[in-house]
């Protein structure tokens, strides 16, 4: 795939070796159904390479979402990702699908996965190692969904530090790739 075709499609801007490879790499991890994990700092067009992923994959005619879970306040972040079954809490009037059903055969892009709280992490790790979600007062449900997430996090210190649980960070680190900085592409800084 012509990498400049791709830079037009989706406003990439820049030519420099460093932005090049990281698009090179997203382009062909993109065919697989592996899990990405995007590293950068914050600005650096994450979600971006996230929709180039989704939209150069097998996946591209199904559903796509962008999560920030750093945006979602921890009370109801189980809800959101995963759903709820009617009466599982006061307030849950119906029930509710979450984001891993709601993309069901497309893909999820997990932004600011650092940000997810520690127990939740662990229900986070059932869906990439079963491929299961469970609702909140429901059962288990099967689910088809490619995970792409994002941090601006060192993940490795967040690990080291007890936030982070060492078995999801290598679940998600299955496939790395890191965006550079525009201080890291001087070359691609317009005078």
């Amino acid at each position: 795939m012509d990498l400049q075709a791709i830079k037009n499609r989706f406003g990439i801007i820049g030519n420099s070796p460093a932005l090049n490879y990281a698009l090179q790499v997203a382009v062909q991890v993109a065919n697989t159904d592996l899990t990405v994990l995007i590293n950068g700092e914050s600005g650096v067009g994450k979600e971006a390479f996230s929709l180039i992923i989704h939209s150069l994959s097998n996946r591209k005619h199904n559903p796509f979402i962008a999560v920030n879970c750093g945006a979602i306040p921890e009370g109801t972040i189980d809800s959101e990702l995963f759903g709820h079954e009617k009466g599982s809490f006061t307030g849950a009037v119906d029930s509710r699908k979450g984001y891993f059903e709601t993309v069901n055969g497309g893909t999820i892009f997990l932004d600011e996965i650092g940000e997810l709280p520690l127990e939740l992490q662990v229900k986070f790790l059932r869906v990439l190692q079963e491929r299961e979600i469970e609702p909140v007062g429901g059962k288990p449900r099967k689910t088809n969904v490619r995970v792409l997430a994002a941090t601006n996090k060192d993940l490795e210190e967040e690990v080291a530090s007890g936030r982070f649980r060492i078995d999801l960070f290598y679940r998600l680190n299955v496939f790395p790739l890191t965006m550079p900085s525009l201080r890291e592409r001087k070359e691609d800084i317009l005078p």
